[in-house]
């Protein structure tokens, strides 16, 4: 799937998370095992930190379970 500019750019305006920094935590879930708990968590903690806004471990919980169940949108441009 590929993501153009306009994509990153309501990414950013939502979150201050500037495209760089998505495709660099987008090349270290590439190089690590996706469903691999500890590196969801350190890329759910890393995502919080960056945007300000704090995941509780619930929640962190419910989106680990989702991620390692397939439970997730196919079509990630429309949440933005």
């Amino acid at each position: 799937m590929a993501f153009g500019d306009s994509f990153f750019k309501r990414v950013e305006e939502k979150t201050s998370v500037d495209k760089d920094t998505i495709l660099s935590l987008a090349s270290k879930l590439q190089q690590n095992d996706m469903k691999n708990e500890g590196t969801l968590r350190e890329v759910i903690q890393e995502l919080s930190k960056m945007t300000g806004k704090e995941v509780s471990k619930e929640k962190e919980d419910k989106i680990i379970e989702a991620v390692q169940n397939d439970n997730i949108p196919k079509d990630i441009d429309k949440m933005i």
